[in-house]
């Protein structure tokens, strides 16, 4: 059975990543705040080094595996945004990534994570 991160949990992965990611602020439009009679906030997580927030999972993960666990590798399966951020975080840490991506994803993010030193296998949906 598996079991929620509880506040230790989360402040131990924002130490781990403390100075590697952006700490992207919320920003709000009184425009929007106006026409919605509220207080709108956003965090542009697209400010990160990989465009999304998706770093911050990827990067906790591979920080929590041992040398060995590390040293076999790391496979993902993701279109875009995952992809990214496991090999980003592979690379950071020396690591071999293997992304299963399919083969219509965006062009632009299968470059990406091939540059960022992962190994692409594409797949036809």
């Amino acid at each position: 059975m598996t079991t929620l991160p509880g506040i230790l949990d989360i402040r131990a992965a924002a130490e781990r990543l403390s100075g590697l990611i952006v700490e992207t602020p919320l920003i709000e439009s009184p425009e929007l705040n106006r026409r919605h009679g509220g207080r709108i906030l956003f965090k542009p997580e697209t400010l990160q080094r990989t465009g999304s927030f998706k770093i911050r999972g990827a990067y906790n993960k591979l920080s929590t595996l041992s040398e060995e666990e590390r040293g076999r590798g790391v496979v993902a399966f993701s279109s875009g945004n995952h992809a990214q951020g496991v090999a980003a975080s592979a690379a950071m840490f020396g690591v071999k990534a293997v992304i299963a991506m399919p083969a219509d994803a965006p062009a632009m993010k299968i470059g990406n994570v091939r540059r960022m030193g992962a190994e692409v296998v594409t797949f036809d949906r």
